[in-house]
Formats: C-alpha cells, structure tokens, sequence
C-alpha cells in the first residue's frame, strides 16, 4: 500500500518532535523520568529509566497507525508498558485521546496539576498534524498490505543517553562514543507470518543545531525490502579492505581483542543498538557486534529492514557461528520478529538471546565470524 511508508516517517517525525520539545522547554526538562523495575529494567544497566516521553511517543504511534490502517491495530508493539505513575504514586494509562484538551487532562494526572504548561505542551505536539514534502516517498509501493504487518517501536532508542543530553561529545572516526546524537526513533515493520523485517525508519531528533536558531535539527533515513524490491534513501557504503567493527561499551576484552586482528583498526565504541545499527547503515563501521543478549526486537527490526535494502542483513552471532562449525557454506540465518521465546517472561520473550552481527556486504560478515569462530570453540562468548 503506497501511504503505509510516508506514513511511518511521518509518525517517526511527529516522535523526533515531542523528543526535541522535551528537552528544548524548560518544563518540560524538569519532569523526572520514572525508573524501570522488575522484568521492564535492561539487565545491563545498573538503573534502567523510561522517560514520559518514550510512553507518549509509542503511544502517539499506536495511536495514528492505527487510525490511519486499521488493519495493524493490536499488531503494534514497543518497548514500553504503557502505564506511569501518577503524582500521587497510582498508575495512569498513557494515551492519546480523542481531543487535545482530553490529552492534557490525562497527562495532568501523571504530572501532577502544577505542570498544566508541560501538559499542554506535550498534547499540543501529539495531535499536531505532520506534513512532509518529501517527494522521494511519492509513489513507493513496498508491495506489502498492512494487514501483513506487525509494528515494532523503539520510541527512544538509548533512552539513558537521552536523559543525560550531553552534546558536547567529540566523535572518533565519525561515530560518537556517547551522548543525545544516539537517541533515535526507531519504527520498523515485519512481515507477521515469516517474522521477516520489510519495512524501516530511523529517526535522528538530535542531528545537528541550527546555527542560527540553535535549535535541533533531525533526519531520516527509510528502507524497503520486500520480495525483490530493495529501495533506501541511502546509498551502499563503500566496503574497506578490512572491516571497521563498532562494539557496546559492555562488550568483553576477548571479543574486542579478536575484532582487532581484522585489521580495520580498534573497535569503536559507542552506545545505543539503534545508533551501532544506523553507524553499519551509514558506512561508518562495516558491522556491529553484540555477544551478549541486550538488544530486543524493538532495537532491531528498524535497522535491519534499512540493511536489508543495502544489500545486508542482521545474524544471530551464536546461530551464525553454530552454522559455520557445522560447515554450512549458505548465508547464516537473519534474526526474526514475530514469535516471542518460549518459557521467557516480560520484555525477555523478545530479545536477541544469540547476540548479533550486522553489515552490509556479506564479506564483511564472513570475515567477523572467522575472527569469533575460535572464541566460540573456546566458549568465551555467552551462549555460543
């Protein structure tokens, strides 16, 4: 259906905008995230926090897919409970109404009745209509029906760089370490019977300052894989020699270790799985790693369509090495986004357990599983 990938950036461009608004006004910034506990928190992170931000974007998704194709309705899914904390300690469910004033009277109930200029700001942004202009998304079939299509949203990727805003870190080799320029919007879309990503956008809120205004300026960057249709607003990166590898900062010495013989330097470091994801899309790392199982089915299945239409893909790294001992001359097995795992409870149904690799060109791919085939053999990588 030709609407259903204008509408997906635009949804994605309605998020960049509540994302900016929450940390351009001031009451906004003063709002205090509410911190994830239970089977919501990352096990990664010591505090894990969800902003009420991320909820209002994933709702404000849900709820114009939703409207705009009724047939993905209870097929849209994201990272975040939908419920907060009032100011009082109850539980509100966030959404969105059916009028602006309705919005603000729900959100006034998370926030408390001193925050009404907050409240208003934020519903302000949620019902404001989003226009376009971009006639590169004129015409694009994917050749997909929604009916199809299950949504996966990661309203804020890197949620904890959000928080902490830095922007005045310095990137190595093109890829900031750290900082607000990793917080994106990621909304992806798969194909609900084979669990095959076809559809992708990554939103970057935080792109860059107007040098005049000096407010944040965003993008996107869109892809369509599906059957024989491999379309993307960017262009393949040009392959080096020797693969570049970009890693989580959690990652273990033996697995950057043998990811620097490949003679594409030290691994870069950086945060955020959406913004290592976007890095491999971008050319300015030729894969993204990750041993161990702390990315979700929301972090991933927007990149992965948008590598898909580079000519790329996203592998499981323990079912991709498990292949390569067997002696499977084939390509590894993509990861795949509609069946949850089984005996898994919360957000653990859905993540990367086998960890990942991500690229563009295949030799690339081969080249890290040689690297990690002896890691595995040793079983110094989790799970592998």
């Amino acid at each position: 259906m030709a609407g259903l990938l204008p509408a997906l950036v635009a949804v994605s461009q309605k998020a960049a905008e509540v994302a900016r608004l929450c940390r351009a006004e001031e009451p906004l910034l003063r709002l205090r995230p509410a911190e994830k506990s239970g089977p919501e928190r990352n096990a990664r992170f010591q505090r894990d926090f969800k902003t009420l931000a991320d909820v209002l974007i994933q709702e404000l998704i849900k709820h114009d897919l939703g409207t705009q194709f009724p047939e993905l309705r209870g097929h849209i899914h994201g990272e975040e409970s939908s419920e907060f904390r009032d100011a009082q300690g109850g539980t509100v469910t966030v959404r969105v109404c059916a009028t602006p004033g309705d919005t603000v009277a729900l959100l006034l109930a998370v926030l408390g009745p001193e925050q009404t200029r907050a409240a208003e700001l934020l519903a302000e942004a949620v019902h404001r209509e989003v226009t376009l202009g971009d006639t590169d998304l004129d015409g694009i079939d994917p050749g997909v029906s929604p009916g199809d299509l299950g949504i996966w949203i990661d309203p804020i990727d890197s949620t904890n760089e959000f928080i902490g805003g830095r922007e005045d870190v310095a990137p190595i080799d093109g890829i900031a370490p750290e900082g607000l320029c990793s917080a994106l919007v990621l909304v992806g879309a798969f194909d609900r019977h084979s669990g095959v990503p076809v559809l992708g956008v990554i939103n970057e809120p935080f792109f860059q300052r107007d040098p005049q205004t000096h407010r944040w300026q965003g993008r996107y960057h869109w892809g369509v894989a599906h059957g024989d249709t491999r379309l993307c607003s960017l262009s393949p990166p040009l392959p080096r020699p020797r693969p570049r590898v970009v890693l989580s900062r959690a990652e273990s010495e033996a697995v950057r270790g043998a990811l620097g013989s490949l003679g594409g330097g030290p691994p870069l470091l950086a945060a955020g799985a959406g913004y290592k994801l976007l890095c491999v899309a971008l050319g300015l790392a030729d894969a993204f790693v990750l041993s161990l199982p702390t990315t979700f089915a929301w972090d991933s299945c927007a990149p992965h369509a948008i590598l898909r239409a580079l000519g790329g893909g996203v592998v499981a790294l323990e079912g991709a090495l498990r292949a390569r001992r067997a002696g499977g001359t084939g390509e590894p097995p993509e990861l795949r986004y509609h069946r949850p795992e089984p005996g898994r409870a919360g957000p653990q149904r859905w993540a990367n357990r086998g960890g990942l690799v991500a690229f563009v060109h295949p030799p690339h791919l081969r080249a890290v599983l040689a690297a990690l085939g002896e890691l595995g053999e040793l079983g110094e990588l989790p799970g592998c």
